[in-house]
């Protein structure tokens, strides 16, 4: 079953722009680590959960960064699938919502701690696009957890510091 227009995923996505967006999740991690409230950690899993949702469509760190950071600032390529960078998306809206919910319930610390190991994943993609979240895909997809059908493209990629990367015929559309 086909997702309604307004909630597709890009595919592919530009990784400087994922990288970006890394980038100012950090930022706003690192605030919500200083102030230690639970509205911080709900704003941080609203971007994640815009995010998942549809891209760099909904969310203010995504439009920031595919339309004025990577096209502006670093000016770079590198299309990698989409559905592993959602997954890492989810992955980061689920850190979220538990740093969240630890807040809420008086776990300042707990939350704390969450959205370190958070930021740790957001810094190897920010500063070496190593994707955590698009490893653990792949590891699901070649355990047959997730289905190839979810991302065929991602059966034909090259491993690039843990980022998939596709081969030059997808460029083309032979993906």
């Amino acid at each position: 079953m086909a997702l309604p227009k307004a909630l597709e995923f890009p595919n592919p996505v530009n990784d400087y722009a994922a990288r970006a967006t890394a980038g100012l999740v950090i930022l706003l991690a690192v605030a919500a680590i200083v102030v230690n409230q639970w509205w911080l950690y709900a704003i941080l899993a609203l971007g994640f959960a815009l995010r998942v949702a549809g891209g760099p469509k909904y969310s203010p760190f995504g439009r920031l960064s595919v339309h004025y950071i990577v096209p502006k600032l670093w000016r770079k390529e590198k299309l990698v699938p989409g559905p592993p960078k959602r997954f890492a998306q989810t992955v980061g809206l689920v850190f979220g919502l538990v740093a969240t919910a630890f807040s809420l319930t008086g776990h300042g610390l707990a939350a704390q701690i969450t959205i370190g190991l958070l930021i740790v994943a957001a810094f190897l993609e920010f500063a070496f696009g190593i994707c955590l979240g698009c490893i653990t895909f792949g590891f699901l997809q070649r355990r047959g957890i997730i289905p190839e059908s979810v991302c065929e493209a991602c059966n034909n990629v090259q491993l690039d510091h843990g980022a998939a990367t596709l081969k030059v015929d997808a460029l083309h559309g032979k993906v």
